[in-house]
């Protein structure tokens, strides 16, 4: 039997950009079409790594890590992984895509000033451990995709720009 290799679609934002939403669309919409996709979400993986209160720069940089790396293995046995995590650091993009066949970065780019509004989380009203407010986050340098996930983009849309980005992106 060929080896088949998977793929990662690493889906970034600051809290509040959608990735959690487009993520599980995008997962759904991946196994509708027959594809072994799988979803991971950074909030629930901080959760099942014992890592909930890990807020700091370097506890935040070793969780991304894990995560890619934890991607890199599902990928290599064949799934399309879907994750969706902030990871606003340079050095585990450049990882990801040094070590992962078939990565893809989507970054959901939106306003500082939109995400306090939306603030699903009431993580911007405390305003302590946040990248982009007291934390800085590193802007993704070279993603195969922005979606600018504020405005008139509907998370279907949304989903549908990724979609019709991985046809065209070679596995």
């Amino acid at each position: 039997m060929p080896n088949r290799v998977g793929a990662v679609i690493w889906i970034t934002g600051l809290s509040g950009a959608g990735k959690s939403t487009l993520g599980h669309l995008l997962w759904n919409a991946l196994k509708e079409a027959g594809q072994p996709a799988l979803y991971l979400d950074g909030d629930v993986l901080r959760e099942m790594l014992g890592a909930v209160d890990a807020h700091g720069p370097e506890q935040r940089l070793a969780l991304a890590h894990t995560y890619g790396r934890m991607c890199k293995v599902l990928a290599e046995q064949g799934a399309v992984v879907v994750c969706s995590t902030i990871s606003m650091f340079h050095a585990v993009r450049r990882w990801n895509r040094d070590h992962i066949p078939g990565y893809v970065e989507i970054y959901l780019k939106v306003p500082l000033d939109e995400l306090v509004r939306r603030d699903p989380k009431g993580l911007y009203a405390k305003g302590v451990n946040m990248q982009g407010l007291d934390l800085p986050f590193e802007e993704p340098e070279a993603p195969d995709l922005v979606i600018d996930n504020f405005g008139a983009t509907a998370p279907d849309q949304a989903v549908n720009l990724i979609l019709d980005h991985l046809k065209g992106h070679p596995s």
